[in-house]
């Protein structure tokens, strides 16, 4: 075959073109202030592309997209091309997008089992990191049903059951990655964290356990001391069975207002096995209420009254409220009967007394501020007072 000369031109039309195109200005190129935005505009050089692409605005962008997402394409092909759009958006953190690619690609629903497992994994990965720690784990568990030994997935599994706060699953989890690589430095690190927290939780739930085994055993033994005196409670009065009144007693909690501020009492017992109760005064004339938070069953009620109007309070104007004047009465709501109390008489007396009854329900009695709906207590007034009649 006969060689050209190196020095003889292949092509005599392109030299006069190159010549031509030496010797006149070039047109039409970038302008070196606005370069960078036209690169943008080329599908080859762009950044980031449109969310939806107009084929009249961008012709060369939907032309490239239909050639990449042609549907005459084979499902598996389509399928590793969303693969690979979910893989850069991924690497963007735009993970909302990345789970549109993969849920795109499994879509065609392929053939491939281990391309399949793949999307499903790295859905679960973009799940993960947009804090739908369940979908997630969805994910990753259809993933192994195609690739059970899918040791990507294993992991994925194990990190959201620790943020569900499963984690006896986690352990689990790590476990059986564990037994597929067990030099695994990811799975060793959850299963470690796994294990404390699991066992921190099974310790708060003894702890709580018994806590609430105390509980119980309080409200029996508050149950039964009231029994031995021959107190009643509401429960019995309606009807109640024993265990419905022994369940209503650990919700037995009387709130009330001080002068200042709400206030909260329980009933209790001491190590003499005496009780002692909260108790309620109210005072409807000028709207004012004193709660005794602890008042012993074997404390006279002239005693706390002494204490409690030694100076006159500040509400009371004409300095009415005071200790020798005052009557104590208790109210048999069913009834709405008034009993009077002499203020010699102890709390038990009084709690003995065969008219009246413990209420079970903190929020049962009657309104007389207009504030709180729900009160109750010991009512007294002023002797000779229009309340009085």
């Amino acid at each position: 075959m006969e060689q050209q000369d190196p020095g003889t031109t292949f092509d005599d039309g392109m030299d006069s073109f190159v010549e031509k195109f030496q010797s006149q200005p070039y047109r039409g190129g970038f302008h070196e202030s606005q370069w960078e935005e036209e690169f943008e505009k080329i599908p080859l050089f762009m950044k980031n592309s449109p969310s939806e692409i107009d084929p009249l605005e961008n012709p060369d962008l939907a032309c490239l997209q239909s050639i990449i997402f042609d549907e005459e394409r084979s499902p598996e092909d389509q399928a590793r091309t969303y693969k690979d759009e979910g893989n850069d958006y991924f690497k963007e953190k735009d993970y909302k997008k990345a789970v549109i690619s993969y849920t795109e690609g499994l879509k065609k629903k392929c053939a491939d089992p281990d391309l399949n497992a793949i999307l499903y994994t790295n859905r679960a990965a973009a799940q993960y990191y947009l804090g739908n720690f369940r979908s997630s784990l969805n994910d990753v568990m259809a993933a192994r049903k195609l690739k059970p030994c899918h040791l990507k997935a294993i992991i994925r599994g194990a990190s959201c059951h620790l943020e569900l706060k499963n984690y006896v699953e986690a352990v689990n989890w790590c476990d059986e990655g564990l037994q597929i690589d067990a030099t695994e430095k990811k799975l060793l690190d959850l299963r470690a964290k796994a294990d404390k927290l699991k066992r921190t939780e099974q310790r708060d739930i003894r702890k709580a356990k018994l806590k609430e085994k105390k509980k119980q055993d309080q409200n029996e033994a508050l149950l039964q001391a009231i029994k031995a005196r021959n107190i009643k409670l509401v429960a019995e009065a309606a009807g109640e069975d024993e265990d419905s009144a022994s369940e209503g007693l650990s919700e037995l909690v009387l709130y009330g207002l001080s002068s200042e501020n709400p206030c909260g009492a329980r009933l209790s017992v001491d190590d003499q096995g005496r009780l002692s109760w909260p108790v309620l005064f109210l005072y409807p004339e000028y709207a004012q209420s004193d709660l005794v938070s602890a008042f012993h069953e074997d404390s006279r009620f002239i005693d706390h009254l002494m204490v409690m109007f030694g100076e006159t309070p500040s509400w009371d104007l004409e300095q009415k409220y005071c200790p020798d004047n005052l009557e104590v009465y208790f109210e048999d709501e069913d009834r709405e009967e008034l009993y009077c109390v002499p203020p010699s008489s102890t709390l038990l007396q009084v709690l003995q007394h065969q008219s009246y009854h413990v209420p079970k329900d903190p929020n049962a009695g009657k309104d007389w501020r207009q504030e709180e709906d729900e009160m109750v207590g010991w009512h007294h007034w002023l002797s000779g007072h229009e309340f009085e009649q």
